[in-house]
């Protein structure tokens, strides 16, 4: 069985993405690793090339900036990455820049995929997923976070990145899938807040025009993340690459767990959730197979 990674970054530096760390939580589990890396403003190839690896295999790509209507761009760059890795590959593992994998779960993704591998029916993995916000003490627990997506594919040029990279899809139909007892711990929240604003401002060109973005993101040095409407406390451990970034952690996040601001229809869908597992209006781009 051989596994291929890969993953599309551009800026890594000046938004100050954990991508060398998203690279190497999986790295262990992978044959070769393709980076696609776009067409930057700072130091992303050399902070790619430091990593190493005999493994890694850095292609060069040039963003559309155009291409703003449902963040497309990030698929486009997705495909790039994917249409690199090599034809011998069975299993295409996809991270990106914010996300990491912890350790423990390894065993159970390559189990996984050496169990499923002949089975051809089975067209992806779907992980499940925790989303820090603020600092790294909190996670998202409101209905909006998304639960679980796909993260490791077959090796099949007719399964493309779909919409906004978040899933991927053949043919535009849903893949089948079986859902893996393994977590991605997202990253995307979890910056120095003047970091967090500028990339809020940055990506907010691939969804919308210069218009709407003026008018929605004001010039404010700082992001304010005391606007989110709930939150948890991690009782965890966090992946063993992350440890360094953790420490040097050079800004202060407190939310006080007890005033949420969630509105009904949200506290009922977590009435329900929590009852029953189903979590009402979810949006599933595949189809979960037993």
């Amino acid at each position: 069985m051989k596994v291929a990674g890969f993953t599309f970054i551009r800026n890594a530096v000046k938004y100050d993405y954990p991508i060398v760390e998203a690279i190497t939580s999986i790295l262990p589990i992978c044959d070769e690793f393709i980076v696609a890396v776009g067409n930057s403003d700072d130091a992303t190839e050399e902070l790619i090339q430091a990593i190493g690896s005999p493994k890694i295999k850095i292609i060069h790509t040039t963003w559309d900036d155009t291409l703003r209507e449902g963040g497309r761009v990030l698929a486009v760059e997705t495909d790039k990455a994917m249409d690199a890795i090599s034809p011998d590959a069975d299993w295409c593992f996809y991270i990106q820049g914010d996300e990491v994998i912890h350790e423990q779960y390894l065993p159970a993704i390559k189990s996984a995929m050496e169990e499923n591998v002949k089975d051809t029916s089975i067209e992806g993995l779907l992980f499940k997923y925790e989303h820090f916000f603020g600092s790294y003490e909190y996670l998202g627990d409101a209905p909006n976070w998304y639960r679980r997506e796909i993260r490791i594919i077959r090796n099949d040029r007719s399964i493309r990145s779909y919409k906004d990279a978040q899933g991927f899809r053949k043919n535009n139909q849903k893949l089948q899938v079986k859902l893996i007892d393994a977590f991605v711990y997202h990253y995307g929240w979890v910056k120095n807040p003047t970091f967090q604003i500028e990339k809020a401002k940055s990506f907010s060109k691939y969804w919308h025009n210069d218009e709407w973005i003026e008018s929605k993101i004001p010039e404010i040095e700082m992001f304010d993340y005391s606007e989110v409407n709930s939150l948890k406390s991690f009782t965890g451990t966090h992946p063993a690459v992350m440890q360094t970034r953790i420490n040097r952690q050079n800004w202060i996040f407190k939310f006080d767990l007890s005033k949420k601001k969630l509105s009904l229809k949200h506290r009922i869908k977590i009435f329900i959730e929590n009852i029953t597992g189903y979590r009402i209006g979810e949006y599933k781009n595949y189809k979960i197979r037993s």
